[in-house]
């Protein structure tokens, strides 16, 4: 994971200096060294220090960044995350993509905190989705972790996940799950098997398929808790579409297993953070 970061992070620096920093270059001397703090405006859930400091250490392996306040950790306003030292030239070049990263990823766990305290009195569980900024995918699922939250499958290669027009183009879920079982038995793959279902009849007909997660797309609450008590712990149960944290209390308490939240990386408000700078004489 560490190398995927890496790439990640100097496709982000490419992106940001292009040829080079050239307000840096003409205002600050290279010999000229900073300190500075990494400050938080708002309250929250850190996480993505350690993506920073590789930022920093990718444009200056002689910065010295120190972590305060560990990944995941709850944060209050006007507390202090991180301390950076070294060239000030340096520490101005990654400012922005390690403050990007940052604030981007404490904000996915900040908010994936939220719904967990919305839930707690249940056994419901928080999972993201594959709605991630491309290319981000890793530290975007990483954030939800760091938040409390579970990571659903990481991409298209990890869970056999029956959706919609699978199941139009293999004629039914049960035609659908059983080519997704002969696939297993060509390849001597192990990954689970879930369906996506949008109503109780085709709950039955996932249920007698025997696998191991169904999915429940868009339905009420009424329609969940009845969904809920036809599987009866048979396999786990997974809720998905238009939750929030205004609903999700409800739909943990209908007994679900999952629930998934698209939102906790496509709508994710980024946390409030800043660099403060001071010269070092």
């Amino acid at each position: 994971m560490e190398n995927n970061i890496d790439n990640i992070v100097r496709l982000a620096l490419e992106e940001d200096i292009g040829i080079e920093d050239i307000t840096t270059k003409a205002v600050i001397p290279a010999s000229v060294s900073a300190r500075g703090k990494f400050v938080i405006k708002a309250d929250g859930i850190i996480s993505g220090l350690e993506v920073a400091e590789r930022v920093f250490k990718v444009i200056d392996d002689r910065i010295v960044f120190n972590i305060i306040t560990d990944d995941g950790t709850i944060v209050k306003t006007d507390s202090i995350a991180a301390e950076v030292e070294g060239s000030a030239s340096s520490i101005l070049k990654s400012e922005r993509v390690a403050l990007n990263f940052l604030q981007r990823m404490s904000g996915i766990s900040t908010l994936t905190n939220e719904f967990l305290q919305k839930i707690k009195h249940t056994g419901a569980q928080i999972l993201d989705t594959r709605k991630t900024v491309p290319g981000l995918r890793l530290l975007d699922k990483e954030a939800v972790r760091l938040g409390g939250g579970k990571n659903h499958r990481i991409g298209l290669f990890d869970l056999f996940l029956v959706k919609d027009n699978h199941i139009e183009i293999a004629g039914s879920i049960n035609e659908a799950v059983k080519l997704c079982r002969d696939y297993q038995r060509k390849t001597n793959s192990a990954f689970k098997i879930e369906v996506e279902t949008k109503n109780l009849v085709e709950v039955k007909e996932a249920l007698e398929c025997k696998i191991d997660v169904i999915m429940l797309d868009n339905f009420t609450t009424g329609l969940m808790k009845q969904a809920v008590q036809l599987i009866k712990g048979k396999c786990l149960v997974e809720a998905s579409g238009n939750i929030n944290l205004q609903n999700v209390k409800e739909v943990a308490e209908t007994g679900i297993d999952y629930i998934s939240v698209g939102a906790l990386t496509h709508s994710v408000k980024a946390l409030d953070i800043s660099l403060e700078l001071q010269l070092v004489r």
